[in-house]
């Protein structure tokens, strides 16, 4: 299918690993002009590099105003920005009793905030132009909360939030904003923390995912890590589909035990 994103340009915050590189992966693949960013400006180069030519990486902390507005203008030079996935998150397993308020308010910043300082930098715009995208990468968390995640869950159900309250500003417009919820996934960060879980427990990896979705997912329908690829398709087809805005799609492979 074609997309028509040749030469369009696409920030994926975060793009430089798991899901977000994905993501930026298959925009790449479409043709798109893909900028990514990260705290660490050699691995976010080396990801660029990896991704593509017309990929472009930039050292950028989100939870810094400033860096939002280097981000913005660095991708700017390419072209006006059509696209946005605000994809920098962070995750834990904590006991909710040991999680105390500067950690509660880390999560918030980092999986919410970002989101909202980088749409807030290029929503106006796009408005203007009647022309752009902007999708929030949230979880199946978000809506099924999980109790050894409390934090976690918090941020992805904020997320959905901000995302159809800014859908409410693009009406009788071309721009759309949406979510993408997507289940475990085996990113690198998911497979280091079943590693950690199968050192202690003196099990293999693959014995501790699978009893994973015994003990921890038993409603998944896909009873698997989902191949991060799988979500770069879907968010790249969300992004353009013109009848999706408001939307909170999901990829988490029938966690969540609804009809709707």
């Amino acid at each position: 299918m074609d997309y028509q994103l040749n030469g369009k340009v696409v920030i994926v915050t975060g793009g430089n690993d798991g899901i977000g590189k994905a993501i930026a992966t298959t925009f790449h693949e479409e043709g798109a002009i893909v900028v990514i960013n990260g705290r660490d400006g050699e691995k976010t180069r080396r990801a660029a590099e990896a991704i593509g030519p017309a990929a472009h990486g930039i050292a950028a902390d989100l939870t810094k105003p400033e860096d939002v507005a280097k981000l913005v203008e660095f991708a700017s030079t390419f072209g006006p920005i059509e696209f946005l996935v605000n994809n920098i998150g962070i995750f834990e397993s904590k006991d909710f009793f040991e999680i105390d308020d500067a950690r509660w308010g880390e999560f918030f910043d980092v999986n919410v905030m970002t989101g909202v300082r980088a749409s807030r930098a290029v929503l106006k715009g796009m408005l203007e132009r009647n022309s752009g995208s902007i999708i929030f990468i949230a979880s199946d968390a978000a809506i099924k909360s999980i109790p050894w995640m409390v934090h976690y869950s918090m941020s992805k159900s904020a997320q959905l939030g901000v995302s159809r309250a800014l859908a409410e500003l693009t009406k009788g417009t071309n721009v759309r904003v949406n979510s993408y919820l997507p289940g475990p996934t085996a990113t690198d960060s998911v497979m280091t923390y079943m590693g950690e879980i199968a050192e202690q427990q003196k099990k293999t990896v693959e014995e501790v995912v699978d009893n994973y979705f015994v003990e921890n997912e038993p409603t998944s329908l896909y009873r698997r890590l989902i191949d991060p690829s799988v979500h770069g398709r879907a968010v790249v087809a969300l992004a353009t589909n013109p009848a999706m805005n408001g939307t909170a799609q999901r990829g988490e492979g029938g966690i969540i035990r609804s009809a709707f």
